[in-house]
């Protein structure tokens, strides 16, 4: 049986897919392995991926660009990917943090958060862009003060659109998910 597996820099990302998996993609066997931080998912991803044994597996590997390079990040990541025998393994980067998904889409935020209000604001051209914020997480609490890391994940990846999300990132991850099954 198919089974997607997510390899996953921080619990937060796991509590936000676990709202978002089961409305894109019901019905699929879903894993989700966290690290503790970018540099215990770079050490001991290759080891996970070598000792796998479903071959029926797909893997889809995220974490956040933060300060780094996303290009350099990613490839670094589809290097060891490869090394480890599974080249098609899709590789995400949010940039620069998590939070920029939520930005994308304030609606959701207003609704999993609040204050209702909050939706207007995406007109503005900081939250058309998300991506594009240093300081996303900051921005998220700024505006939605009872934002908290995994809880806040937790309420927003049950709110977050599956469509129409402002951040290209986020974008591409729901993309990526579904190559990595197989959709288009």
């Amino acid at each position: 049986m198919m089974e997607l597996v997510f390899f996953l820099e921080e619990p937060s990302a796991k509590a936000m897919l676990q709202g978002i998996i089961p409305r894109l993609l019901p019905g699929i066997e879903t894993r989700y392995i966290v690290f503790e931080g970018k540099q215990d998912l770079e050490k001991r991803l290759p080891i996970r991926l070598r000792a796998w044994q479903n071959p029926e597996s797909c893997f889809l590997v995220m974490r956040d660009q933060d300060s780094g390079d996303c290009l350099q990040i990613k490839q670094r990541l589809m290097t060891l990917c490869s090394e480890a025998g599974h080249p098609d393994a899709i590789v995400r980067i949010a940039c620069h943090e998590l939070e920029s998904f939520y930005l994308g889409d304030l609606k959701a935020v207003a609704q999993a958060l609040g204050p209702a209000s909050l939706a207007k604001q995406q007109t503005k051209a900081k939250y058309r862009t998300p991506d594009r914020l240093n300081n996303a997480a900051q921005e998220l609490k700024r505006i939605a003060p009872k934002y908290q890391k995994l809880s806040g994940s937790r309420a927003l990846g049950l709110a977050i659109a599956l469509e129409g999300n402002h951040s290209q990132s986020y974008n591409q991850l729901l993309a990526g998910i579904k190559k990595a099954c197989g959709i288009r």
